[in-house]
């Protein structure tokens, strides 16, 4: 079982070694890439005021917050809902930084993140994936086709339920298509056999890239002839492929 937490928070300001503090958490729960309707959110007293520039991007502001907990009574609940998970989390040093910084501050001190989670940074995934574009999260809901309107100000939980929404389409892949999708077992074999489509009547569209997409496509093979030192298999010339016996 893979079991992951799409993590976000909304602080103070920018700088945890300035006092700046965590005003919001907001995680996720994925097990074997689903979401289970488990979650974590939490607003929070920050005991200092809030930079007039971070309240603009997130709307909290101290009048809202006055009555909330601070860290330290809720991060026993915080931490055993993240004990053991991978943190997905975009630009993970941001926030990962802040809540460090929030446990180093707890009596006793609490552990790092990295010391009892594993982390996976979106922001590095997308721009190893999309080299030299804009990788906001903003950037790839446009780019993946999902819904941010909502998003008129950044909030820790909605914002972790779009960042879940990208890492599972950035990830997703897809291994085959199957059209009519049921499979069937060929008997006496044991193995899985593709249930025919009727193909006859199809209209089927064949989108051919650009050029632009073309010239993207030779640059991330001439970046993998790099990689191997020399061509990579997509260069190489197309031979028969064995048929398992």
């Amino acid at each position: 079982m893979r079991r992951q937490i799409v993590l976000d928070t909304e602080t103070t300001g920018l700088e945890p070694a300035e006092g700046h503090r965590i005003i919001e958490i907001g995680c996720l729960e994925l097990v074997n890439r689903r979401l289970t309707g488990r979650k974590f959110h939490q607003y929070l007293n920050p005991e200092r005021e809030i930079d007039r520039a971070a309240e603009d991007v997130h709307g909290l502001s101290n009048t809202f917050l006055a009555d909330k907990p601070r860290f330290a009574e809720v991060a026993a609940e915080f931490l055993e809902f993240v004990q053991g998970a991978e943190l997905v989390i975009h630009n993970a040093a941001f926030d990962l930084g802040f809540l460090d910084a929030e446990l180093a501050r707890l009596a006793p001190p609490g552990p790092t993140m990295g010391e009892i989670c594993g982390v996976l940074d979106t922001l590095m995934l997308a721009r190893q994936l999309h080299p030299g574009q804009r990788n906001s999260l903003d950037a790839l809901c446009k780019r993946f086709a999902i819904d941010n309107s909502n998003r008129e100000l950044h909030g820790a939980l909605l914002d972790a339920q779009l960042l879940a929404d990208v890492y599972l389409v950035m990830t997703g892949g897809q291994a085959e298509l199957v059209l009519g999708a049921e499979e069937s077992t060929a008997a006496g074999t044991g193995r899985r056999k593709p249930k025919q489509v009727r193909r006859k009547g199809l209209k089927l569209v064949v989108q051919r890239a650009s050029e632009e997409e073309l010239a993207a496509h030779e640059a991330a093979l001439d970046r993998l002839d790099q990689a191997v030192g020399g061509p990579c298999i997509w260069r190489q010339a197309t031979s028969e492929v064995p048929v398992e016996p």
